[in-house]
């Protein structure tokens, strides 16, 4: 049984068969990994340490990494700004909560962006958010 907050990543070619005896909410993406990529993951993100992120206000807690390709989760504080940059191999991300901005738009939790190789933008949080984002598997 996993609780609340829990990543699991089941590898290409498993099954499952999800349940919850007090119903709950999934968020499941499919067909997104490489068929190499045969690693399980399971993470509790309640009790992981999260690490500081490459300016203040972020706190990242890595979900993992297979060769160009990065996954995590990425808590934003109210009022943090980002700077201009580009995705290598794109980058998706899911709004958790809060709301995630950047120059195109506001995005509020439960919101799904997917940008292509080498797009660009400048994120920020005016309320504060939790993201999901992947990046480096659009090429």
């Amino acid at each position: 049984m996993y609780g609340p907050g829990t990543y699991i990543k089941n590898p290409v070619g498993t099954s499952h068969a999800p349940s919850s005896p007090d119903g709950c909410t999934l968020f499941v993406k499919l067909r997104h990994l490489d068929p190499r990529d045969d690693e399980r993951v399971v993470i509790d993100t309640r009790r992981s340490a999260w690490h500081q992120g490459m300016v203040d206000g972020l706190q990242v807690l890595p979900l993992g990494t297979f060769e160009s390709q990065n996954t995590a989760l990425v808590r934003w504080a109210p009022q943090t700004f980002f700077n201009p940059h580009r995705h290598w191999g794109g980058e998706e991300i899911l709004v958790v909560e809060g709301v995630f901005s950047d120059e195109h738009g506001d995005y509020p939790a439960g919101s799904w962006l997917r940008s292509p190789h080498m797009s660009q933008h400048q994120p920020f949080s005016r309320e504060g958010c939790l993201i999901l984002v992947k990046t480096g598997h659009l090429v």
